[in-house]
């Protein structure tokens, strides 16, 4: 049977903390130099419509790390679902390589494409999900806090595909999460859905608000990202001035728990929706984050091709 990585919710709770432990793992024997090279001989595809540099060079360099060769293809290279269908595309794909990374726009486009491959399917980035971030993210968060038991994750400002993919995440690891949006800019009402059953397996509080103060206070980890995503450059000057509150500064960060941690998924507008004080100060841990990247999507590949 092929699995794919399109949503958290591809891999339940238990297989989500083996990938999590995977992952660093593989960051200590990396790290160490060792020869470690499970996937010669293997092929990685990956397809790029929306642009990227943390996607493309950490999946690039990660699976040539352990010794796999990779094939690039930008949207100036394959043009999915118009020159030819993305069902046809999926299947041509399939009998060239090992596993394919796609970043796209509608996440319709990735489960067309899933649905119609022979080989595993990875999730960089939709504009309704970004698991690999947020699987980064809980591999972040456990090497810092050492477990996930009574944490808080705040996230404050636009609620895009990070706001949904850190609701899943924290709902399946049973960390409380609570999400301050602007109404107009609130995350997903499917995945908030979705999140609520699967915490009342987990017991985590997920908590939905207007009020920016109110979700960071007493957080743990306090989290936002870009307001304007790619794509909605034309919406700039509107989202900036309905989510200025929101910004993560040391007025709100005053909030939360005093050993917190301050997390972005990057690329970061310093003193747009965060300020530079914050972003490089002693509690942000972004660059750890954007390292770790690396070694949590080489752990969810692991997962996909049945390595060990």
């Amino acid at each position: 049977m092929i699995y794919h990585y399109l949503s958290p919710t591809d891999f339940d709770a238990l297989k989500t903390l083996k990938t999590v432990d995977l992952g660093i793992n593989i960051k200590e024997k990396i790290k160490k130099k060792q020869e470690y090279k499970p996937f010669r001989d293997y092929i990685l595809a990956m397809i790029f419509e929306k642009s990227s540099t943390r996607t493309r060079v950490s999946f690039e360099a990660g699976f040539k790390r352990l010794g796999g060769q990779t094939i690039v293809l930008s949207s100036k290279d394959i043009q999915l679902g118009r020159g030819e269908t993305i069902q046809d595309t999926a299947k041509i794909i399939s009998s060239y390589c090992d596993i394919v990374m796609i970043r796209t726009f509608e996440h319709q486009r990735l489960i067309d494409f899933s649905s119609n491959s022979s080989i595993p399917v990875i999730n960089g980035l939709s504009d309704l999900l970004h698991p690999c971030q947020t699987l980064a993210d809980m591999f972040t968060i456990k090497e810092h806090f050492g477990s996930f038991d009574n944490l808080k994750l705040a996230y404050v400002g636009d609620g895009n595909n990070m706001a949904n993919s850190l609701l899943l995440h924290c709902a399946l690891l049973g960390i409380d999460i609570s999400v301050a949006c602007p109404k107009d800019y609130s995350p997903s009402g499917l995945v908030v859905k979705e999140a609520i059953e699967i915490s009342k397996l987990t017991q985590a509080n997920i908590v939905i608000t207007d009020d920016p103060t109110e979700a960071v206070s007493g957080a743990n980890i306090v989290y936002t990202d870009v307001w304007a995503s790619m794509g909605q450059e034309d919406q700039k000057e509107k989202k900036y001035s309905i989510l200025k509150k929101y910004q993560a500064n040391k007025e709100l960060c005053s909030f939360a728990d005093s050993n917190f941690i301050f997390m972005h998924c990057l690329p970061a507008h310093r003193n747009e929706e965060v300020t530079s004080d914050i972003i490089d100060g002693k509690n942000s841990v972004v660059f750890v984050q954007a390292e770790n990247r690396l070694y949590a999507q080489m752990a969810i590949i692991f997962n996909l091709l049945n390595k060990e």
